[in-house]
């Protein structure tokens, strides 16, 4: 049986190897960002096609099967809203931290937006919406 100590260990390992690959292809840039998302640079949008296909083909090996249902009702506005946040802001939720450890301190702005966006979509959810959370967590 794995112990914590070793598990967190690993997560550390893979977390570092992962935020310096992503920082070296370019996705902690927001220069190289901005690029790839009005198609000036196809080589980042290449590399995250690849990364999709690379996912896929492993969860073939995997035998990892989805039940097909119905969409979930925030997936839609959900998939708007965080696209256009990270072509306006540089970064997806995870990215802004890469960039904050290259040095790039205006992705603190992005950080304190994803908190106060988390905030405003569990209240606005309760108050209005009253959508299934499902897997989400919302």
């Amino acid at each position: 049986m794995r112990t914590r100590g070793a598990v967190l260990v690993a997560n550390i390992i893979t977390g570092l190897t992962l935020g310096f690959t992503v920082s070296n292809i370019g996705f902690g840039d927001y220069t190289e960002l901005n690029r790839m998302f009005t198609f000036q640079d196809l080589r980042m949008l290449l590399s995250f096609a690849g990364a999709v296909a690379i996912i896929v083909c492993a969860f073939a090996l995997l035998r990892v099967r989805r039940t097909p249902g119905r969409i979930h009702a925030g997936v839609i506005p959900g998939a708007v809203l965080f696209g256009t946040g990270w072509a306006i802001s540089g970064g997806c939720p995870a990215i802004p931290i890469v960039q904050v450890a290259g040095g790039y301190l205006p992705a603190l702005v992005t950080l304190v937006g994803v908190s106060v966006g988390i905030r405003l979509c569990r209240w606005a959810n309760a108050r209005w919406f009253h959508l299934d959370r499902g897997s989400c967590g919302l």
